[in-house]
């Protein structure tokens, strides 16, 4: 795979000229693989790890058969699950289209739709777009699907995990029947394999690695830290002695725990660290991603769900705050870096809770991640997040008075203080309080003769 050249795949000119501009020499094995099954017309399910190319590997293809056109509906709509993929993609496109005369568009929430709805009406070839903005786009009636002849799904699974299962399978049936479909991930889990026995027809599925191997340049460490403060301590040690570690990846399971470890870092490093989720402004994510590619800062924390769109070059480290529940996520983040036959390092912070997580994940992988001792000049904190400490409600921590404590602190009511039951207030004698003995009072009120 290695020996073979963009130059003996059936590209045109433009795109060889387009490719020898960028720097690419070799395409990689997903890349050759895909392209000439997508040349056929057959749908295709590609799985590849994050790192490996699958984005020229769709695109090489479908832009080698699109023809010129005048038509303002676009042919070719490819779907992914995060504003910054799109950005990604259409940035792959504009390299591609240097020398051809393609109109490509992104479209993504979160930005002005009226400016979206004006570039869709000029016309475009190629539509790349999140599933919320593509329905918005499509209930307005600016944006007709019925021209599209090719449809691109890329992280299916990390749409789905996103909730966007119903707009998808809506977007799907308001497509032509006749198109082609293409769809590209890292993962295949149960519910990508019911999308593809649904709506795909007889689709060639081209693994390139085991599902759930990571790259091999990838030198994976883990450490046992007992509680967060000890991993900002952690964190903190690697940005004073690691010189190596020019730029990283925090990951974090929540927007709630990326904006509590940026405050802790920030008061120490205030010009290095950046921050990125989804409750950040557009502007806010665009520029956090953009400094720590120029190299303005050093480490950037960010969420699961923008791992899936951040394409970084020359990311060092990938630190992984808190083990992922989901072992594919691991997958993911750890393949930020590691790119372009580089070496890279990810290191996972594991707490007691989220050993089971770890392994699940070497379960996966069929492999160990080499655990290593915390340096004995780290500073162990003894202090507990409240949801670290130990929850003791659910047990019972009083322990019950033995028997004959109890007896010795009961006493017999008197006489007086006794109460006796005498049924309700109209079967007693206020008087004497005892039962009324007269048969007419406790015969049934229908019987009773009445008196005038």
């Amino acid at each position: 795979m290695t020996t073979v050249t963009f130059d003996e795949l059936n590209l045109s000119t433009p795109l060889l000229n387009a490719l020898n501009d960028a720097g690419y020499e070799n395409p990689t094995p997903i890349q050759v693989k895909v392209f000439p099954v997508i040349m056929s017309g057959r749908d295709v399910v590609g799985i590849a790890q994050t790192g490996t190319g699958k984005t020229l590997s769709y695109l090489l293809p479908l832009l080698r058969m699109l023809p010129f056109s005048e038509q303002r509906h676009p042919r070719v709509l490819i779907v992914v699950p995060t504003r910054e993929l799109v950005i990604q993609v259409v940035k792959e496109l504009d390299m591609l289209t240097k020398y051809m005369t393609i109109r490509k568009l992104g479209v993504y929430g979160g930005t002005n739709i009226v400016t979206q709805k004006q570039k869709v009406y000029n016309g475009v070839d190629v539509l790349v777009a999140t599933p919320g903005r593509l329905v918005d786009l499509s209930l307005s009636g600016i944006l007709r699907l019925q021209s599209i002849q090719k449809l691109v799904i890329d992280e299916v699974d990390e749409m789905l995990n996103l909730g966007f299962r119903t707009q998808l399978i809506n977007l799907i049936d308001a497509l032509p029947p006749r198109r082609q479909n293409l769809m590209f991930s890292a993962t295949l889990s149960e519910d990508v394999s019911n999308l593809i026995n649904t709506f795909f027809s007889e689709p060639e599925r081209i693994e390139v690695a085991p599902h759930g191997t990571p790259l091999e340049q990838i030198i994976q460490r883990a450490y046992h830290v007992p509680n967060f403060y000890t991993k900002i301590n952690f964190l903190e040690y690697l940005l004073n002695r690691d010189e190596e570690m020019t730029k990283a990846l925090v990951f974090v399971e929540s927007k709630k725990m990326a904006d509590k470890v940026y405050d802790h870092l920030v008061k120490s490093y205030p010009d290095i660290i950046g921050v990125i989720h989804s409750n950040r402004s557009q502007n806010q994510r665009f520029s956090a991603v953009r400094h720590l590619e120029e190299g303005s800062i050093r480490v950037l924390i960010a969420t699961d769900i923008v791992a899936r769109g951040l394409d970084i070059s020359g990311v060092t480290h990938v630190i992984n705050f808190d083990t992922p529940d989901v072992p594919g996520d691991y997958i993911h983040r750890i393949g930020r870096t590691g790119r372009a036959d580089k070496v890279g390092i990810a290191i996972t912070l594991i707490n007691e809770v989220e050993q089971p997580y770890q392994a699940a994940i070497e379960k996966m992988m069929k492999k160990k991640i080499p655990l290593l001792p915390l340096p004995e000049d780290l500073t162990i904190s003894q202090v507990y997040t409240e949801e670290e400490r130990p929850k003791l409600f659910d047990k019972n921590y009083v322990k019950n008075p033995k028997r004959s404590a109890l007896s010795s602190a009961f006493h017999e009511k008197k006489d007086k203080n006794k109460k006796i039951n005498l049924g309700g207030p109209g079967r007693r004698n206020p008087k004497f309080g005892k039962k009324n003995t007269n048969p007419e009072l406790d015969a049934p009120k229908y019987n009773r003769k009445i008196k005038f």
